[in-house]
């Protein structure tokens, strides 16, 4: 599995992030094929002007598809803030919740604005009763993707990779619908979801910068690994004082 090397990928990989300088350093990597951001990374981003923002992405990335997603936690609000937000571009996903936090399903929202023609992102999925059910309120006849914090799932201790695979099957009354591996934690994570045939995976710069490690001599990298441990102790000045009796 993960002897592929990253150009044979035949996952699209997404850039997950805020930062508008490392959003736009990705518009020239040929291995991105989209964006993702939520209201989070935004804060821990320091935005404060969320349209303004969005603008301003969406001035540069003009074709590739970037999910913005509503905040309101009522649903006739989330409807009204999905309506703007699709009418930001051709290339906008809107993100909107599986539930609200009072964990009311978002079904109905998501039916309505699926069969207008709003291209959604359906996101914080855990399970694949959730799956089954966000596929069936989707339109066939409108793109969209479902997005499973596969990542979250295997902080529980669960293994993601089974749940992912079903969760393919679930999805195939729906062609034009994608799964998302979300929250991914480790490079390994890209190769396990090519592996099952996972339609996208949405990875931040960290991850994307360790592509490049992809069927690595596992010989010469453990060199490196020593190597570096070497030049980090030497540039420290660390010494380890000797007992002069020692070994005697």
């Amino acid at each position: 599995m993960v002897n592929i090397t990253a150009d044979r990928l035949r996952i699209k990989i997404f850039a997950d992030g805020a930062d508008l300088k490392g959003m736009l350093d990705q518009t020239t990597n040929p291995l991105v094929k989209g964006f993702t951001t939520n209201p989070t990374l935004m804060r821990q981003a320091g935005i404060s002007d969320y349209k303004g923002f969005a603008q301003q992405v969406l001035k540069a990335i003009t074709v590739l598809p970037v999910s913005f997603e509503v905040f309101a936690d009522d649903f006739p609000t989330m409807q009204e803030q999905a309506r703007e937000i699709a009418s930001w571009g051709n290339n906008v996903y809107v993100k909107i919740p599986v539930t609200n936090t009072k964990g009311d399903f978002a079904g109905p929202l998501i039916s309505q604005l699926s069969r207008d023609g709003v291209k959604l992102n359906v996101t914080a999925l855990m399970t694949n009763d959730q799956v089954g059910r966000v596929t069936d309120a989707l339109s066939e006849k409108v793109p969209a993707i479902i997005s499973v914090f596969a990542g979250r799932i295997a902080d529980t201790g669960r293994d993601p990779v089974p749940l992912m695979r079903e969760a393919l099957a679930i999805m195939k009354p729906r062609p034009r619908a994608e799964l998302l591996w979300a929250s991914p934690r480790e490079a390994l994570n890209i190769y396990q979801a090519d592996e099952i045939g996972c339609h996208i995976i949405t990875i931040t710069n960290d991850l994307i910068k360790k592509l490049s490690l992809a069927a690595k001599d596992l010989d010469l990298y453990s060199r490196e690994t020593v190597a570096m441990f070497y030049k980090d102790a030497t540039a420290a000045g660390f010494s380890i004082p000797v007992a002069a009796d020692q070994g005697a």
